[in-house]
């Protein structure tokens, strides 16, 4: 049987880090996808649990030297906490790092400013002093780099502690040695004439203190990027009062079951999903709708778990508990949007599989140039090796989409907008033609019976055959049992002129066409012409011209009959919403061609078409037919996207009213279009902010990795191994904060600081990449 399971993996630090533990889930027999998000640290896994189990699949990644364990559902506490305490730890290690670094520090400036105090008396001892305070550093503080080394070399690859622990060592063994054959050679532990010279402990403390600092704000920085989820989880309310055996009681809401009566009074949130039995209220759905207004309702009106019950009081069944309700699968939804990949990052995957090894084979070069080529000192090669090999740790490329994935999805949900990941992200992106389904979508989906028609006025001079009353007697009781939108405006007209329905026997619906039944004996039929005329074969030439003029003025004719003859007609219209026309001309100033489908006739569909300013029309499609629509144009090579919420659209959607979360690629909580439009908006903006992030990376180590082989040494730009781990600290730092641009992103608004930052971003850390080298140089080898 097919399983999903989600992991929270801990102890990944790049991009390599997450491909490692991707190709050894993979790897795992049973695994059929496998997916591991650097930003959220968690891996979503589908596998076959005759094949293999979640145990397995732990074990396989503490194999690879990480840590996992499973998501539990309502852990959002323990989520924050474990989060926190890992932050707490890179603090306090960074603090004790830079405690032990300080002093070296010091001793750097007794090359730069004489007679600083102390200088004279503790420059023999800055050898041991060095030593003693750069181990700790090297061994305890950086073993999490050892320990990822080791469980790369394992996986046969290498990641980013790969380099971090090779640069290092390379700095702190060549200081050792050094060391150990001065101290040998003259038999003393201190320098004899002052400081010893060739020993670069320093570099080693430093870039791992600098590494460590790198972490620590970034994983506080991405914190940031989930802010959408807490906000949902922290609204997630903690009791409820219920009604049990006559009795009112508090209970926790872990407790509540589905049938259970709920007491909401004023002011209060609403604890889970429910119909309203009792009472009225106005509520306040924003948190889930994005709308701002309050929403009026009334017994048998569902209401929203978590939303707040503004006025009045009111009792309600619960229908949807825990993890049923649409708060959770919200946050559900959410979270494994963050969690997965868009088809982009695929590039950054490729990049990062083969970045490490090159990196690797290109700071032995800078060695082999420089020492065996241009004969420059073993120290200046080695330097320039270790420089090559920090510099280019591929941090920020493994940050570039799932941190703009994370906040743009996040603030999405902040609209109403759902976002179900990056595929369906960046999809929406490149989408260049849209198709509306008419009734419920473009319409208010709610029409009304406009026109009741006899004989005698659809065919002047034509007997009647049955009064207005009986035609809406006959058609009232036949849409009784149908679920189509139209047939609720013709059941709703009889209830409301208090006609008393008959019952109906073998009743039928013929999809696309209408319904059929029996009553007292006889078979009528009520639907549209195709009914009547190819169903029936019954004559339309002489009702066309009635049908047509109603057909005009944007109605919907539903002719009633039996196998012999027409007995009249009914229509019904359906208003248009308010923000069609508004959200198709934002859509149609966007490059995107408009469409609009329906099962309608052409004429009532170009009555609709042009109140909202749509020429594309696609009328008389059959529920069945709709998908093969979409992939005509799809064919004709157009980028199509599918806008509708009935369940007649399911073939085309993927999707009906009570699984439209499931299916669709994006959903959207309220019946606004403009959000629509927001969601184009929305995409556009985070694969953009993508894009930039990926430039960040590659543009910083195409800058970054020629200065540290020292390229430019002629021209005085050096990078020492710590100034280029603090620089690659940063080019992470600058990615995670370019994504969080996107937190100003608000609809139909120009968001400026997501625009133009990136530039202001580019031009500062090119000015400290260059200062960097300018102090490196000042500094030495």
């Amino acid at each position: 049987m097919k399983k999903t399971i989600e992991l929270k993996i801990s102890g990944m630090h790049c991009a390599s880090c997450a491909t490692l533990n991707e190709r050894a889930l993979k790897a795992v027999a049973g695994v059929e996808k496998a997916s591991v998000n650097l930003a959220a640290e968690k891996a979503f896994i589908v596998f076959d649990d005759a094949k293999t189990d979640v145990g397995a699949l732990v074990k396989t990644i503490k194999k690879t030297g990480y840590d996992a364990r499973v998501l539990a559902e309502n852990d959002s506490d323990g989520e924050t906490a474990r989060r926190r305490k890992a932050i707490d730890s890179l603090r306090n290690k960074f603090i004790l790092s830079a405690a032990l670094s300080a002093p070296m520090l010091y001793f750097m400036l007794f090359d730069f400013i004489r007679g600083l105090p102390g200088s004279i008396v503790l420059a023999p001892y800055i050898g041991i002093i060095s030593l003693v305070l750069t181990t700790p550093v090297q061994f305890i503080i950086g073993a999490r780099f050892y320990k990822g080394l080791w469980s790369s070399l394992r996986m046969r690859t290498f990641n980013m502690d790969s380099l971090i622990a090779i640069g290092t060592t390379t700095a702190y063994a060549y200081s050792v040695i050094n060391y150990a054959i001065y101290a040998i050679g003259n038999n003393s532990l201190v320098g004899l004439t002052g400081k010893i010279s060739d020993l670069y402990f320093e570099t080693a403390a430093f870039l791992i203190t600098f590494v460590i600092l790198g972490k620590w704000l970034e994983m506080k920085t991405t914190g940031k990027t989930s802010d959408a989820i807490k906000k949902l989880m922290g609204l997630q309310v903690k009791t409820a009062r219920v009604v049990r055996n006559g009795q009112t009681m508090d209970i926790a809401i872990e407790e509540v079951k589905r049938g259970d009566i709920v007491v909401v009074r004023p002011g209060e949130k609403i604890p889970v999903d429910g119909i309203i039995t009792k009472g009225f209220s106005a509520i306040d759905e924003s948190l889930v709708t994005g709308e701002s207004l309050p929403v009026e309702k009334k017994a048998g009106d569902s209401v929203i778990g978590s939303t707040l019950n503004k006025v009045g009081s009111f009792e309600f069944e619960a229908k949807r508990v825990g993890s049923e309700t649409m708060l959770a699968q919200i946050i559900r939804l959410i979270e494994e949007a963050q969690g997965s990949k868009a088809p982009i990052q695929g590039f950054a995957d490729r990049i990062s599989a083969y970045f490490v090894p090159t990196v690797i084979g290109l700071a032995i070069i800078t060695f082999l140039y420089w020492f065996f080529i241009f004969g420059a000192p073993l120290s200046f090669a080695l330097m320039a090796f270790t420089a090559v090999i920090v510099i280019a740790c591929p941090c920020a490329l493994g940050l570039a989409t799932p941190t703009s994935l994370m906040v743009g999805t996040g603030k999405g949900a902040e609209y109403g907008i759902l976002i179900k990941g990056g595929e369906p992200l960046e999809a929406a992106c490149n989408i260049n033609t849209i198709i509306f389904d008419k009734t419920g979508t473009l319409t208010k989906g709610k029409p009304e019976v406009t026109d009741i028609v006899p004989m005698s006025v659809l065919l002047s001079g034509a007997k009647d055959l049955l009064t207005e009353k009986e035609i809406l007697t006959i058609s009232a009781s036949l849409e009784k049992l149908s679920e189509h939108s139209l047939a609720e405006a013709i059941y709703k007209s009889g209830k409301e002129k208090n006609i008393t329905l008959q019952e109906v026997h073998d009743f039928k619906a013929i999809p696309g066409r209408g319904v059929q039944g029996k009553i007292d004996g006889m078979e009528y039929y009520f639907g549209n012409r195709k009914l009547a005329g190819e169903t029936l074969g019954l004559p339309l030439e002489n009702i066309n011209n009635k049908i047509s003029q109603l057909e005009q003025q944007g109605k919907t004719a539903m002719i009633l009959a039996t196998k012999e003859n027409i007995l009249g007609a009914i229509a019904v219209a359906d208003t248009v919403k308010e923000t069609s026309k508004e959200a198709v001309a934002k859509l149609q100033a966007m490059h995107i061609d408009v469409y609009m489908i329906t099962g309608d006739n052409e004429r009532t569909a170009k009555a609709i078409a042009s109140q909202v300013g749509i020429t594309n029309i696609l009328a008389e499609v059959l529920p069945q037919d709709k998908a093969n629509e979409v992939k005509k144009l799809q064919t004709a090579g157009k980028k199509v996207a599918m806008v509708g919420d009935g369940i007649n659209d399911a073939p085309a959607l993927g999707s009906g009213t009570d699984v439209a979360m499931e299916a669709g690629g994006i959903v959207l909580m309220k019946s606004d279009l403009n959000d629509v439009v927001s969601a184009f908006e929305l995409s556009r903006q985070t694969m953009n902010k993508i894009k930039q992030n990926m430039f960040f990376a590659l543009f910083y180590n195409v800058i970054g990795i020629p200065i540290a082989a020292r390229v430019f040494a002629f021209a005085g730009l050096i990078l020492k191994p710590e100034l280029a781990g603090l620089a690659m600290a940063l080019s992470s730092i600058s990615v995670v904060s370019n994504s969080l641009l996107l937190r100003y992103f608000r609809p139909g608004r120009k968001n400026y600081a997501s625009m133009f930052a990136p530039v202001i971003m580019v031009l500062i850390f090119t000015f400290l990449f260059v200062e960097f080298a300018r102090l490196s140089s000042q500094m030495g080898n």
